[in-house]
């Protein structure tokens, strides 16, 4: 359901009155575009002033347009039952990906499971530290992990589905919002019944963010791990002597000094830099990851 198709229905389920209004101002309308004179014999003042007031009627060329036509005249029709929005099933892969992320978390507090992930992973990041230093090893990750998780949102997320939750949940806030400012407490009972009835939506637009969420993990993890076997984090070996950094305020000290709390310097280093280059892939590749009510 569309911002203005919301907007329609809001206004004829507060005033029964608007729907012929509205109505009117649709038959009247030229090429889209309509005046005050032409309506003013039929409508009130109130009324137009009402439709200008919720956008949807905005400035024209010779008076004023009708935003989106076809959304308005959707908002005119009856309003049928909410259907369900089908959930978007997991594959075995999705499963297996899940079940296997539970795993590596494993690798955090036991030492054979980091052991073996990290050495597998050393493979490839390991030769990295003999030509760039360290930071720029985190970079190169950060970069990696934030070009594949925005592609795995956009790739495993229904935009379309998500924007179907997210446009119901909309419905029936504008809705409880405008009993509010009529005073209906008959229609606020029946919008907090409809609130629990659309709890399942939660639900789904919940699995919808979390299937590539366990992708991401899955691919995120080892190289977490890997940072955490080669530093030698909480009193592990030490797999490599890193050189120290030079910080602001601190001076020069070892990537396991802890500057944000319990947070070590290289923890805050990832995640400043999965941030930067989250925003510039994003921007690059003009992603949006906020779902449309559209």
């Amino acid at each position: 359901m569309s911002r203005i198709e919301r907007k329609v229905r809001s206004l004829v389920n507060a005033d029964a009155e608007m729907k012929p209004a509205i109505q009117t101002v649709l038959d009247k309308a030229t090429d889209n575009e309509v005046q005050w004179v032409d309506v003013r014999d039929e409508i009130t003042s109130g009324q137009w002033g009402r439709l200008i007031e919720k956008g949807v009627l905005v400035d024209g060329e010779s008076g004023f347009r009708i935003e989106s036509p076809e959304a308005v005249r959707e908002g005119l029709t009856e309003e049928s039952d909410a259907e369900e929005i089908e959930s978007t099933s997991w594959t075995k892969w999705d499963k297996a990906a899940a079940g296997l992320t539970i795993g590596l978390f494993a690798g955090y507090a036991w030492a054979p499971a980091r052991n073996v992930v990290a050495g597998a992973i050393d493979v490839v990041l390991g030769p990295l530290t003999n030509v760039v230093p360290f930071y720029v090893v985190v970079m190169i990750i950060a970069l990696a992990t934030g070009l594949y998780s925005t592609l795995l949102r956009v790739a495993l997320t229904d935009a379309e589905k998500m924007g179907e939750y997210k446009a119901r949940m909309d419905d029936i806030k504008q809705k409880r919002e405008d009993a509010k400012e009529r005073g209906d407490e008959e229609a606020l009972e029946e919008i907090q019944q409809e609130q629990m009835e659309a709890m399942g939506d939660q639900l789904g637009m919940f699995k919808e963010q979390f299937r590539p969420m366990v992708w991401i993990m899955f691919l995120t993890i080892p190289a977490f791990l890997w940072m955490y076997w080669a530093l030698g984090f909480r009193g592990g070996v030490e797999h490599y002597a890193f050189q120290n950094i030079v910080i602001p305020f601190a001076g020069e000290v070892s990537w396991t000094t802890g500057i944000v709390g319990p947070m070590q310097i290289w923890i805050v280093w990832y995640f400043l830099c999965s941030m930067a280059f989250n925003q510039i892939i994003q921007k690059g590749l003009n992603i949006s990851m906020t779902p449309s009510a559209n």
